[in-house]
């Protein structure tokens, strides 16, 4: 019910397109574009081709806005987390802070079909090498995966032990905590670039987790 309720507000607010021509993606957009394609048939055979373009340079502006072309056209636009209406269901696309979420086609009967990432984009570039190089993917993910985690593990340590530090804290009550890890600046640092790198390393297959993921950013 809660889902149904978002999905109505999301198609409240795309926009109708102007008609242009979709861009080509160019190799050095892959750090700031993603665009996945969809295509469908009706029952009378005919072809239909839809493609979903994000922008993410306007993320530090604290939007993202999703662009629905229909056969090459602009056909609507939309902020995420976005909704577009399209042949017998919804296209939804939602973002985090490192790339995509979602980019699904959820039919009206419920089904859900992830959209196709062009092949010149970073999402394309990581579904092929699953293709060429499945064992090789598979590790990655799960070095991504225990990356986070012990990200996780290691703000938790700190906050644990800053909270019974404090002036005014919960050392009273449980006593002080001190994190068995003291990572050096540098520590710290390496640390942050390792989960940057984890999560948009998932954020390229669509994968997504509030804690891991959403602690992350």
């Amino acid at each position: 019910m809660l889902k149904e309720w978002l999905n109505r507000r999301a198609v409240q607010r795309v926009k109708p397109g102007d008609g242009r021509p979709l861009p080509r993606f160019r190799w050095w957009q892959m750090l700031t574009r993603a665009l996945f394609h969809l295509r469908l048939v009706n029952q009378h055979g005919w072809q239909t081709v839809y493609a979903v373009d994000v922008r993410h340079q306007n993320q530090a502006a604290g939007y993202v806005k999703a662009h629905l072309y229909l056969d090459g056209r602009h056909h609507a636009e939309s902020k995420v987390p976005a909704a577009f209406p399209v042949q017998d269901g919804i296209i939804e696309v939602r973002t985090s802070a490192f790339g995509l979420k979602r980019c699904h086609y959820i039919t009206a009967l419920g089904t859900e079909h992830q959209l196709i990432p062009d092949p010149a984009s970073a999402e394309g570039r990581r579904a092929r090498l699953d293709r060429a190089h499945p064992t090789l993917s598979r590790w990655i993910g799960v070095l991504s995966s225990i990356v986070l985690i012990a990200g996780l593990v290691l703000l938790i340590f700190q906050l644990a032990e800053l909270i019974t530090r404090a002036p005014e804290g919960v050392a009273q009550y449980v006593g002080t905590f001190t994190s068995p890890i003291d990572l050096s600046a540098w520590g710290s640092i390496v640390v942050g670039l390792a989960t940057v790198a984890a999560s948009t390393e998932r954020a390229l297959r669509l994968r997504y987790h509030w804690l891991l993921d959403g602690g992350a950013g």
